[in-house]
């Protein structure tokens, strides 16, 4: 049952095939449109053979599909149809999701990607529930997205976007009960010391999330 999982981001689109180390991408930003994705995306992954696909887009998802644009991409995508575009049977959840799902190990895990936006989910004992925090209020009429996402990183300079960081880790951590808080997404390494109870995230496990997705005992909300 080989998968194509393809995981959407602001600067590329990393795709990986079940049971391979291989990644490889194609490039993302804010003109993407998802018929222009697909068409990359297949232009370089003739050589592999799969028969179904796992998508993760940054934006928020409800039974499969979109239900807003993703803010940090063109437009176009609310209403396409991703499994017909690629012919074969497909599942698409959350970005912060798919790689909230294949990082769980154990209890409650908060998953928070910091990358050009700001992502979030939350796993629990085979559930995933996406969430949409990256725009809540946060500090001086600017949402967390503002501080943690990429523009927040611009205009704070490294230092004072570690201390958000390390702030905002500990509020959520504390509002979700969470057992633990993986942070992913480019900018994580950006981190010198990691705020207490976070292991660093790895996009490679979009691909275990992407694998996971057709497999029994797992369910996305």
């Amino acid at each position: 049952m080989p998968v194509l999982v393809v995981d959407i981001g602001g600067r590329s689109v990393k795709l990986g095939l079940s049971g391979s180390p291989e990644i490889r991408a194609v490039p993302s930003g804010p003109d993407l449109r998802p018929r222009a994705m697909v068409e990359r995306v297949r232009a370089v992954t003739t050589d592999w053979v799969f028969d179904r696909v796992s998508i993760g887009v940054p934006g928020p998802v409800r039974d499969g599909h979109l239900i807003a644009e993703p803010v940090n991409l063109g437009g176009g995508w609310l209403g396409f149809d991703l499994e017909h575009a690629f012919g074969l049977p497909t599942r698409v959840v959350n970005d912060a999701a798919l790689q909230a799902l294949g990082s769980w190990e154990r209890g409650k895990m908060l998953f928070l990607g910091l990358g050009t936006g700001l992502g979030s989910a939350l796993v629990v004992e085979g559930v995933v529930l996406s969430l949409e925090l990256a725009h809540l209020p946060y500090r001086c009429g600017r949402t967390y997205e503002d501080y943690l996402g990429a523009r927040g990183l611009e205009r704070l300079g490294e230092e004072r976007w570690r201390e958000a960081v390390g702030d905002v880790v500990a509020r959520l951590k504390a509002a979700m009960v969470a057992d633990e808080v993986v942070l992913g997404g480019g900018n994580a390494q950006r981190l010198t010391e990691l705020p207490p109870h976070c292991r660093r995230g790895d996009n490679a496990r979009s691909i275990v999330g992407g694998e996971r997705l057709w497999q029994p005992g797992w369910r996305v909300l």
